[in-house]
């Protein structure tokens, strides 16, 4: 754990004080890919409760929903030669939770390419989880010569725009965000005018108690600006969600784990069922990173989350493919 953020985003923190969303807050906490770790949440304030061991075989309380991210289907360089293997093993471990969760969330990234055969054999196994998936698209997903229009014909259907949308669930509004259109220099992504615009009227009418949960591709906080690692008006949308007394934040695209508090909001990226990448700042780039076999699946993931009623914590399980 680290309580000081990498230099690389120093630069930015006027402008979020600025805004009332500081990066210092109460409690900063980053936690990087490793071993599986519980959390809680409970008065805004996080608390880890350790190693998770079989987490997932627990019985919880509240309603429960899954997020996986990152399948890239399609992938078959050395860092992973079976990107369909480990996203099979990652269905498993999702069919084997005790308690059936009400649905699964995919942050991005399904395919490597965007190729027709990739969606449908992405589609082919996570149907197997016999859960209601709901989709974000990574960059990877829009590089098809219709920039995205295999990922809507298959995803978009009740969206607005590029695939922005949201519902609620158990008393929860949940919102998927679309970042990965129009990146900005050096990969950043943006969210951009049209769909903050839209955010803003589907937030209007909610009471500041009503529970938020985000999810996008792309981290909408400035993890690593030199690669690309946030998003360039994020800012925006977290001001437009800082009135509600909770908000989660949920994202891909990092391949790792990286948890951070600030008041009421929590940040989460959750590992790739693919391949895992570097720390920020530990190798020249970014990218697919070659680990031993025998430690790939101990890098790679699915995150649990349960929101329970009332007053209760919020808990985030993210639990390795192995280890």
């Amino acid at each position: 754990m680290h309580d000081e953020f990498n230099p690389a985003t120093e630069a930015s923190e006027a402008e979020d004080e600025s805004s009332g969303l500081t990066r210092r807050g109460a409690l900063t906490c980053m936690v990087w890919a490793g071993t599986g770790l519980l959390w809680t949440l409970s008065g805004g304030v996080p608390k880890s409760l350790g190693l998770l061991g079989d987490a997932l075989a627990a019985v919880p309380t509240g309603f429960t929903f899954l997020q996986i991210s990152d399948s890239h289907i399609g992938f078959n360089k050395p860092a992973n030669p079976d990107a369909l293997g480990t996203l099979r093993e990652a269905i498993g471990k999702v069919k084997a939770v005790k308690s059936r969760p009400a649905f699964m969330i995919h942050t991005g990234d399904i395919t490597h390419l965007s190729k027709p055969d990739e969606f449908d054999n992405a589609d082919q196994l996570i149907s197997e989880a016999k859960l209601d998936v709901h989709y974000v698209p990574g960059e990877h997903d829009f590089i098809d010569e219709g920039l995205g229009k295999a990922y809507l014909a298959r995803y978009g259907n009740g969206t607005k725009g590029q695939g922005w949308y949201s519902f609620d669930d158990h008393g929860v509004h949940f919102i998927g965000l679309v970042n990965v259109v129009d990146l900005k220099a050096g990969g950043l992504g943006r969210l951009g005018p049209d769909q903050l615009a839209w955010l803003a009227d589907d937030l209007k009418d909610k009471s500041d108690s009503t529970p938020i949960v985000v999810f996008a591709h792309i981290p909408l906080w400035t993890v690593y600006a030199d690669w690309g690692w946030g998003t360039d008006d994020g800012l925006q949308a977290l001001t437009l969600l800082k009135r509600f007394g909770s908000v989660t934040v949920l994202n891909g695209h990092i391949h790792q784990i990286v948890q951070k508090v600030e008041g009421n909001m929590t940040f989460h990226t959750a590992r790739s069922t693919c391949f895992p990448q570097p720390a920020p700042g530990t190798a020249p780039s970014p990218g697919p990173m070659t680990v031993p076999a025998e430690q790939l699946r101990s890098m790679l993931g699915i995150a649990s989350v349960e929101v329970r009623t009332g007053d209760k914590p919020l808990a985030i399980t993210d639990t390795p493919l192995a280890g």
